[in-house]
């Protein structure tokens, strides 16, 4: 069994692309219970510790990424497609102002914002649009961030994991985002840190794949009983036991050099 050998989730089009994405249209209440944080250092990569900065968090899912970010004394607004991830971020995170928009048409002011920031969320949009609305509505000198949890596969039995669950956000280690000018990589961190869960959350955190979510009841009984037995039988866990569950966490800062709008203007970097 091979890693992954992916840079970007592989959509037939961008049809399969956003049918993929609907699936969260359910379930945020099981995301927001066994998603993680990130890293500090993630945060910190915006202008560095100590610096105030006016952020747009799209795709804010449960507000998981929003709510570090505010904590680091960030002004921070959100903004979501799903209703049912929006509800839950607005009974979370009451602070956190958020109204439904896509990346592609977040229904901001251009040159509102110092830095627009996407957390497991990236690769749910067209990239063409995302980074144009992204440098209209930041200023001029904005910061673009992108962030992604995935499971550290790099351990065969977290791969084997990884595999049973379903989990396709699973980018190849070193990947790189497809990000379109005018944003051009400022810098990059890539770190591994160590999550401690309980066996039955392994479940509820198979649950919140987007595959899981789109499946019917007879494949998710499938992808139940090879969950139990891989865990129980297979590795030796039992019930309830407390695991280290390995992750990695892959971010990429990218600096607005000019200010264009234009689609016509993009190309790839």
């Amino acid at each position: 069994m091979k890693p992954s050998g992916k840079h970007q989730p592989l959509f037939h089009s961008s049809e399969h692309r956003l049918n993929s994405s609907r699936a969260f249209t359910v379930g945020a209440d099981t995301y927001d219970a066994v998603r993680p944080s990130y890293p500090d250092s993630v945060v910190e990569l915006l202008a560095g510790r100590g610096v105030v900065r006016t952020v747009l968090d799209v795709g804010s899912g449960t507000g998981i990424f929003a709510a570090q970010l505010h904590a680091a004394g960030h002004r921070v607004a959100c903004c979501e497609p799903s209703p049912d991830m929006a509800n839950t971020l607005r009974a979370r995170h009451p602070e956190l102002p958020v109204w439904r928009a896509t990346a592609e048409c977040t229904a901001s002011a251009p040159k509102h914002f110092d830095a627009i920031t996407f957390a497991q969320a990236w690769h749910w949009v067209d990239p063409h649009l995302a980074s144009a609305e992204a440098a209209r509505i930041s200023k001029d000198d904005g910061e673009l961030l992108l962030c992604w949890n995935t499971l550290e596969v790099e351990h065969p039995w977290v791969l084997r994991l990884a595999k049973i669950m379903h989990s396709g956000d699973v980018l190849t280690k070193g990947f790189y985002p497809t990000v379109f000018e005018p944003w051009h990589l400022k810098r990059e961190l890539r770190t591994t840190w160590i999550q401690p869960i309980r066996t039955d959350q392994l479940f509820t955190l198979m649950a919140t794949r987007s595959y899981w979510l789109r499946a019917n009841q007879r494949t998710r009984d499938k992808m139940t009983n090879n969950l139990t037995w891989y865990l129980h039988e297979r590795l030796g866990f039992d019930p309830g036991q407390l695991i280290p569950l390995p992750y990695r966490t892959d971010a990429f800062l990218y600096l607005s050099l000019i200010h264009i709008s234009e689609p016509t203007r993009l190309r790839r970097i």
